[in-house]
């Protein structure tokens, strides 16, 4: 069962998960986690977003977030999202007997 939307507005401090799906790997080593650092830093700017802590293990992280001007949904969907194109992409995931090409 999903849970619920958060309640969200600038400077809510929340504490987010996020789970590879079927506890799957998400972090395969020090690059897909320097890609996810990037990117973090990239948007935390442009959304006027906090990070406080951050946390990587193999197939989840944790992130305590003051949110921005742009929105808690906003920065997870952008930064996700861009994370889970690289990756696929990077170890080959996805792609069901298609070239990735």
């Amino acid at each position: 069962m999903p849970r619920l939307a958060r309640l969200d507005a600038p400077g809510v401090i929340h504490h987010v998960i996020i789970r590879g799906i079927e506890r799957r790997r998400i972090f395969c080593d020090s690059k897909d986690h320097a890609d996810m650092i990037e990117r973090m830093s990239d948007l935390l700017t442009a959304t006027n977003t906090a990070c406080y802590a951050w946390v990587f293990l193999s197939n989840h992280a944790h992130f305590l977030f003051r949110s921005g001007d742009a929105g808690l949904p906003t920065l997870m969907r952008r930064l996700l999202t861009g994370y889970a194109i690289k990756y696929n992409h990077r170890h080959k995931k996805g792609y069901r007997g298609r070239s990735p090409h």
